[in-house]
């Protein structure tokens, strides 16, 4: 056998068959039709590479919030919640805020809330019923 007979003889042995499909596009922002388990995912990356600040929330009143205050809110609210929790039937609660006037009444199995705000003097009511 001549050498270029091996030649065309190894290189047939040697090449294997390729095949192709088409090419797929699969998204995967879940908001495009992607898996909707790669939100978190994609929701946590862009956060994390989020470096502007949002120029009303230096002024919020959250940040300015003194121990002061939230334990006054913290005492007010466990106090309404002893109210509430202590009422019978027939019975009725007061408390007085530096903001706000609570009444509290329990009749019939109906608890009537009247908070009434110092400030402008306007009342507000609620009504709980099948209690």
């Amino acid at each position: 056998m001549n050498p270029l007979n091996r030649l065309l003889v190894a290189l047939a042995l040697a090449t294997s068959t390729a095949t192709a499909s088409e090419l797929v596009y699969k998204p995967v922002n879940p908001n495009f039709g992607g898996d909707p388990l790669n939100g978190n995912y994609l929701l946590n990356n862009a956060q994390s590479q989020d470096d502007h600040e949002d120029p009303s929330a230096q002024g919020s009143s959250l940040n300015q919030t003194s121990a002061l205050d939230r334990f006054t809110s913290s005492l007010e609210s466990r106090l309404l919640s002893n109210l509430l929790n202590d009422l019978e039937d027939g019975t009725s609660s007061h408390l007085e805020t530096s903001d706000f006037i609570v009444d509290i009444l329990s009749e019939d199995g109906t608890i009537t809330v009247l908070i009434t705000d110092k400030t402008t003097y306007q009342v507000s009511e609620i009504e709980v019923s099948g209690l």
